[in-house]
């Protein structure tokens, strides 16, 4: 699939309809999220017959774009059951597969590294500090391959300290900087819109010693 095609797919999908801002949501644009996958894919050969988890999953874009570009397994994680409603009927409406877990990302259960790619828009940490580095922990904890994350350019050399000195990354790279547009969805918002400067960032995790690593296995959702 062409970029420019999974960026229109992309831009088709139901957004937040009454977003939380106590838990950031803003929604992942076509544009950064066809990117993000297509750099994953194209790049790297992550998502293509591989189980994929969208952490923070929100309306699902991340994922769906993972399941277009041929992931054997996508499974969307989120703490809202109605931004699951809405990523559940995107998937549906591009008739995709995708499994759907209700969860906080800081509570699931899930023990060694049980999915080849993690790709995520975490929560930059805005109204809970430290928020982007809690979801980075636990997805360099159950991804063997790579995990996918964009995070504020502002804070670069914080996430690559952490991840490499804190984390079980046994590399980080910032593989491009964009634009993230943050439309006018909560109260507080003065401007129409605000374009925020994001790095997407590739980490890879320490393999497991003694672990057994399933690769191109359906994971367990609980």
């Amino acid at each position: 699939m062409k970029l420019k095609q999974l960026e229109c797919l992309l831009g088709h999908l139901q957004q937040f309809s009454n977003p939380k801002v106590e838990l950031e949501q803003y929604p992942t644009g076509p544009h950064i999220a066809s990117r993000l996958l297509y750099t994953a894919e194209n790049s790297f050969d992550d998502i293509s017959n591989k189980v994929v988890a969208d952490f923070g999953c929100g309306c699902g874009t991340l994922g769906a774009a993972a399941a277009l570009l041929g992931a054997e397994q996508v499974i969307g994680i989120d703490i809202d059951s109605q931004s699951l409603g809405i990523a559940s009927m995107n998937a549906e409406n591009l008739e995709l597969d995708i499994d759907f877990v209700q969860c906080d990302i800081s509570n699931l259960g899930w023990r060694g590294q049980i999915v080849d790619t993690v790709v995520m828009n975490p929560p930059f940490g805005t109204r809970k500090k430290g928020a982007d580095i809690d979801f980075l922990f636990v997805a360099l904890k159950v991804a063997s391959e790579a995990v996918y994350s964009l995070h504020k350019t502002s804070t670069r050399d914080h996430v690559k300290r952490a991840a490499l000195r804190d984390l079980n990354a046994s590399s980080a790279e910032v593989l491009c900087e964009l634009r993230f547009d943050v439309p006018q969805l909560y109260k507080f918002h003065k401007k129409k819109e605000v374009d925020i400067a994001v790095d997407l960032w590739r980490f890879v995790p320490k393999r497991s010693r003694g672990e057994n690593i399933n690769v191109g296995v359906r994971c367990p959702l609980d």
